[in-house]
């Protein structure tokens, strides 16, 4: 098999592990998203755990990288190189925290729960890909 195929099916696998985690921890349901955020409502830190599973799991795998010449299936690792905070990055992180608050859904969690047949999760994922799309096709040509 080629390298193309390797690839593709390390992400589909990666897709497929990260979808059933989203969905045994209850991250599909942005109620609890929501309710992670309402620090001074009726507070729900089950986020708090599952992000502190996944910081952990990603530390490990950067110290595994740290040791690899490169990748199991690619030439290089491919990290970025900005490292400053500038505008785009803070009203994008901003768009972002708005969006997750709002609708309860981050990119990935939005599409895992697609497959729950939620009508307003249609909604969010329509108006990510159309600001997506937005983005590409609008601000990305003035960089």
């Amino acid at each position: 098999m080629s390298r193309n195929s390797y690839q593709f099916g390390a992400a589909v696998a990666s897709g497929i592990v990260f979808g059933i985690g989203l969905s045994l921890s209850g991250m599909l349901n942005p109620v609890r998203v929501q309710g992670f955020l309402d620090v001074f409502g009726n507070w729900d830190p089950s986020l708090a755990f599952v992000l502190g599973g996944a910081v952990a799991v990603a530390f490990v795998g950067v110290q595994v990288m740290k040791r690899m010449r490169h990748p199991a299936f690619d030439d290089s690792f491919h990290l970025p190189t900005n490292r400053k905070i500038d505008a785009p990055l803070v009203i994008g992180s901003a768009l972002f925290g708005l969006g997750w608050g709002i609708g309860g859904f981050c990119p990935g969690p939005a599409v895992a729960s697609l497959s729950a047949g939620i009508p307003q999760t249609v909604l969010f994922v329509l108006a990510m890909l159309i600001g997506m799309t937005l983005y590409d096709r609008v601000w990305s040509t003035r960089t």
